[in-house]
């Protein structure tokens, strides 16, 4: 049998504001949450995608300090560059956006990127060869 990636665990200095960003910026759920060692513990998934790939959030750590040109990340794909716009566009109103909306040659694509609350980098992308939408993208 060969190992399957499941889930991030992550530690959130500020868990309620990282269920939030999640939840507005990437349309993950909470689908769990339970007291583990004492504190609240949470798991978000994309609709549908519960039983693939979550992220347990829970409280604690320090915030990331991350450089501008650190591309340490979460990667979520869209259906288009208008929706990469969309998202550049919320974040830069809401002050996280780090990356503006920029392309990058194959297989990077079209992408910008976010800051958590817990100070990751989370990256929004079109035309890439992951994610919906790929299989019918042509290959480089």
């Amino acid at each position: 049998m060969r190992p399957t990636l499941t889930h991030v665990a992550l530690h959130a200095p500020d868990l309620d504001a990282c269920v939030e960003f999640y939840r507005r910026f990437c349309g993950m759920q909470v689908f769990h949450e339970r007291i583990g060692k004492g504190a609240r513990i949470v798991w978000m998934a994309e609709p549908g995608r519960e039983h693939e790939f979550v992220f347990v959030l829970m409280p604690g750590g320090h915030l990331r300090n991350l450089a501008e040109n650190d591309y340490s990340h979460f990667g979520f794909a869209l259906q288009s560059r208008k929706q990469v716009d969309a998202i550049a566009a919320e974040a830069r109103a809401a002050d996280c956006l780090i990356w503006e909306p920029r392309d990058e040659p194959y297989p990077v694509g079209y992408y910008c990127g976010l800051r958590d609350p817990a100070g990751n980098y989370v990256e929004f992308s079109y035309g890439q060869p992951l994610g919906p939408g790929s299989e019918n993208m042509p290959q480089a």
